[in-house]
């Protein structure tokens, strides 16, 4: 009876697949992250996948490319979004700037205080306003889809000495991307930014073209830089590490209102993955950190506020000189003030 009854289900689940699989989908989504399995932008990409393709009953299949095969810098990859070669990619926001410069306002220091302000943030109309613009400029051609998190907060690491206020920056050579905006910032704090590539950051470390960098843990310990002398990092959180998730507009625009509505419950379910996946792997890798040597230092609320203070003709430069700058730096000091206010007024009630 049990045998009978074991070879009936599986006769039904072989059907059921047949079925499933000799229903085409009416959409494919092909999405693409220049990054590998291990990284935050794949946990995201694996929930958005599964959501979505559950959510619409297999009329949306997506297929991902993760790595380079589809595109290797932002650029080239965000051009693909624009010609519909690409339906989804993630970027941060030094890889989209290029193109849409304002995105950097996500690199400006201090600003946000925390994980709750941040994630409160990206999840409203903060996004919506960055959406519009990049909508505008790219004439209706990429659309951002929601802002998530790869990798944390960006702090100061180096291999000379412990950093608590901003004249131990004095003189450092602190590895920057080519953007302005990161150089900018350096410079305030009184250290030398030195654009290096990626690839050769270790190398650099190792033979002293650059003794900093400005980088969250997981990137720290994934690429081993405490073996290559990295091993001061100062917890000064300076920078949210958002991942900029964009999509072809015309692809999404092109799908009826009730699977629009499953892509765009699919980006939220993906944000949050984001939000919470650097939380769980940041654990252990600073755990790595400290047990092999490393110095880590957590700024005093008094010595955050003088980093804060020492960077702030950063943001006077950034509504002077970017492109949108003020716009969209406006927006974002809005939503900070309203989230921490409505934090504020809940904590003070959970507290009672």
């Amino acid at each position: 009876m049990f045998k009978s009854t074991l070879k009936a289900l599986s006769a039904a689940a072989l059907l059921a697949a047949s079925a499933v699989a000799a229903h085409a989908a009416d959409f494919t989504i092909r999405a693409t992250a220049n990054s590998n399995e291990a990284d935050e932008d794949y946990d995201g990409l694996i929930v958005f996948k599964n959501y979505v393709e559950a959510a619409s009953n297999g009329a949306i299949e997506v297929e991902l490319f993760i790595g380079t095969q589809l595109c290797s810098k932002g650029a080239e990859c965000l051009q693909g979004v624009a010609d519909g070669s690409i339906d989804v990619y993630i970027s941060t926001s030094g890889g989209a700037s290029g193109i849409f410069p304002y995105v950097q306002v996500l690199d400006l220091p201090y600003l946000m205080a925390n994980d709750r302000i941040a994630e409160t943030v990206l999840a409203g109309d903060f996004t919506r306003k960055m959406r519009e613009m990049a909508l505008r400029d790219s004439g209706g051609a990429i659309r951002l889809m929601t802002i998530g998190n790869t990798g944390g907060w960006r702090n100061f690491a180096n291999t000379q000495r412990r950093i608590q206020t901003p004249a131990d920056m004095e003189g450092l050579k602190i590895r920057t991307v080519v953007a302005d905006l990161p150089q900018e910032l350096v410079r305030a704090l009184g250290a030398s930014p030195t654009p290096i590539p990626w690839p050769e950051l270790f190398t650099s470390f190792q033979t002293g073209v650059v003794e900093g960098s400005k980088n969250g843990i997981t990137d720290i310990m994934g690429m081993k830089f405490p073996d290559a002398g990295l091993q001061y990092v100062t917890l000064d959180g300076h920078a949210y590490m958002g991942a900029l998730w964009w999509m072809n507009n015309e692809k999404f625009m092109s799908m009826p209102e009730d699977l629009r509505r499953v892509v765009v419950d699919g980006f939220a379910a993906l944000q949050q993955a984001t939000f919470a996946s650097p939380k769980r792997k940041s654990i252990q890798a600073y755990e790595d950190f400290v047990a092999g040597g490393g110095d880590l230092y957590v700024p005093t609320p008094e010595e955050k506020a003088a980093f804060k203070e020492a960077a702030a003709p950063v943001y006077d430069w950034f509504k002077a000189n970017i492109n949108g700058g003020e716009e969209i730096f406006d927006a974002l000091t809005a939503a900070v003030a309203e989230a921490e206010a409505e934090i504020d007024a809940g904590m003070s009630m959970d507290i009672k």
